[in-house]
């Protein structure tokens, strides 16, 4: 099955093209510090730019934003500054890529 549906080709496709907005949203989101993944399992790391230090009330005020404009988030790590991804592979194009929409505004905001 996984063969058959293509699901490794899926995973690069999806995970590249989130990493690509991620990575794209550090020209306008300083707490971006690092962008990292593998396949579609995917996470972003936030600190604040000014002292460098890990910024969860950064990373809750993004997964609250994306809330109000329903993405739902999940933030992980020792500090609570990350936000990981991991979708089912047979998510629509349509609907994957409206959660992309969300999460680039909610970053440029």
């Amino acid at each position: 099955m996984i063969a058959e549906e293509q699901l490794c080709q899926r995973a690069e496709q999806l995970g590249s093209h989130l990493q690509e907005v991620l990575n794209q949203a550090r020209a306008t989101c300083p707490a971006i510090v690092d962008v990292r993944g593998r396949g579609s399992m995917v996470a972003v790391e936030f600190n604040d730019p000014q002292t460098g230090e890990p910024s969860p009330e950064f990373t809750r005020l993004v997964q609250q934003k994306a809330q109000e404009n329903g993405l739902l988030l999940l933030s992980c790590g020792v500090y609570g500054n990350v936000i990981r991804f991991l979708y089912p592979l047979t998510i629509p194009d349509a609907q994957f890529s409206k959660a992309l929409d969300i999460l680039a505004r909610v970053l440029k905001s």
